[in-house]
């Protein structure tokens, strides 16, 4: 396409958090005409999370859609690595359960990357700051000259058809603006989304699961950290449990995933502090029985909603990517990860198909429709392994039947927890392989589990009275 024709494209990006301005990077490397509209303030110069410090999981994909915009290196290198996870049990005694396998060859061609930095033995994810990550990717978009941040301006009406969107400015006056594409990356409570909804065939369901989250602080203990900084913390309790995940500043953010009405029992200082003896002895002394009430009271138990849509796009002139297409809840750390490759796959597309917006938008959602759907259903899985299943004998012995397997045939065997965090195999093919494994597995170990308990028939039988398997050798006799 000629270059002044991509110049004159105008695009109009809803939404200046991660995946909003991580779009507007790609975009701008094609030298489209980039106007942000966020309806919050600047978060270089307003705290949007009141005070929290919410962090992140980083994964391959996410890492790969920034090292396409350049900002790899920048933002691994304000992140933590966790190698593991640390499963604290109710005594209080510590596990670690790997990732993946220490070593990792370098794949054939035609096989599966894992992803393994060259410098590390281990594969790893990234503890990173969300506050500390939008800034950057705000000040990375704002260095190309065809993009315009517009912060304080709220979406009121999409008119996709016509090319056209009203915004309210701070000055409270409505603005009608026109252009070629509107980008909706305005979250799980898109307004974007619910203009597309009106139109004819566009499907939508969403579902508030029956828990909620409150965040908490472990500070840090004589200048250090006050546990193990390299690991993603678990204190899994069957029907609920707690997370704890490393900052720069030696803190832990710990969030704590629980029934609401578990929560709603928990309605004085006394009511705090019994219930993290009987549940989380060992964190106690860690967050500090002031900070520990301090903090559970400061806001209340947020909920999390899990939102799926189909399609992404309405026609040439609107598509919806991140939160807006699919809202997860958070228990696989993909929230983030799949709203960056939405960008990165919208990138490869459009150098597919020539920048061609009628070809492209039609191809992105015939792509990650699926791939959505399937993440959005291995997250509210993933919630259940790690507050219940983490703790049987049964699922320790499968992660390292998992490992061992994939050491010996890495191409053919290889974990879940890898191919959705450390490759770009589709999230909805790995979902298919991995239950293909699993029949494998089961299969193998039915057919083990027989033939020794043949084996052991036979001998038992032999050694307790050899005669009656005379017969069997007499016509060779």
């Amino acid at each position: 396409m000629d270059s002044s024709v991509i110049q004159r494209k105008k695009v109009a990006v809803i939404g200046g958090g991660l995946v909003g301005s991580l779009q507007a990077c790609f975009l701008a490397k094609r030298n489209f005409q980039i106007d942000v509209y966020e309806a919050r303030e600047d978060p270089r110069v307003a705290d949007f999370t009141r005070g929290r410090s919410i962090n992140l999981a980083l994964s391959h994909r996410g890492r790969q859609a920034l090292k396409a915009v350049g900002l790899e290196d920048q933002i691994v290198s304000q992140g933590i690595p966790m190698r593991a996870r640390m499963i604290h049990s109710l005594s209080g005694k510590k596990s670690a359960v790997p990732y993946g396998t220490k070593s990792q060859e370098r794949p054939e061609e035609g096989q599966v990357t894992i992803a393994v930095p060259a410098s590390e033995t281990e594969p790893y994810i990234l503890s990173v700051s969300r506050e500390n990550l939008n800034k950057d990717l705000l000040t990375a978009a704002e260095k190309y000259p065809s993009v315009k941040m517009h912060f304080n301006h709220k979406l009121l009406k999409c008119n996709p058809e016509e090319g056209m969107i009203t915004v309210l400015g701070s000055d409270k006056v409505p603005k009608d603006v026109t252009c070629d594409l509107i980008v909706g990356c305005d979250g799980a409570y898109s307004t974007v989304r619910s203009h597309l909804m009106k139109k004819p065939r566009f499907d939508y369901s969403q579902q508030y699961i029956p828990h909620g989250y409150m965040e908490l602080t472990i500070p840090p203990k004589n200048g250090d950290y006050a546990m193990e900084p390299n690991y993603l913390h678990i204190w899994p309790r069957n029907t609920f449990m707690m997370i704890a995940l490393p900052n720069m500043s030696k803190s832990f953010t710990c969030t704590l995933f629980m029934p609401f009405d578990e929560f709603d029992k928990l309605l004085t200082s006394n009511d705090v502090i019994d219930f993290f003896q009987k549940y989380f002895p060992d964190a106690i002394p860690l967050i500090g029985e002031k900070l520990l009430v301090q903090d559970f009271f400061l806001l209340p138990a947020q909920p999390m909603i899990s939102v799926k849509c189909s399609s992404f796009h309405f026609q040439s002139h609107c598509v919806l990517l991140g939160d807006a297409a699919h809202a997860i809840v958070p228990f696989f750390g993909q929230g983030m990860n799949a709203g960056f490759e939405d960008c990165l796959v919208f990138d490869e597309l459009m150098d597919k198909f020539n920048n061609d917006l009628s070809l492209c938008l039609p191809a992105f959602s015939r792509l990650r429709i699926p791939d959505s759907h399937a993440i959005s259903d291995l997250s509210m899985y993933n919630y259940i392994e790690m507050r219940a299943h983490v703790n049987s004998s049964w699922f320790i012995f499968q992660k390292n039947m998992g490992r061992f397997l994939h050491a010996i045939m890495p191409s053919t065997f290889i974990p879940l927890y890898t191919m959705v965090s450390f490759s770009r195999i589709r999230y909805h093919e790995a979902v298919q392989r991995w239950h293909w494994q699993k029949k494998v597995i089961y299969k193998g170990l039915l057919f083990l589990g027989s033939l020794i308990a043949i084996s052991s028939t036979y001998l038992l039988m032999h050694y307790v009275s050899p005669r009656p398997f005379h017969y069997f050798r007499r016509p060779w006799n």
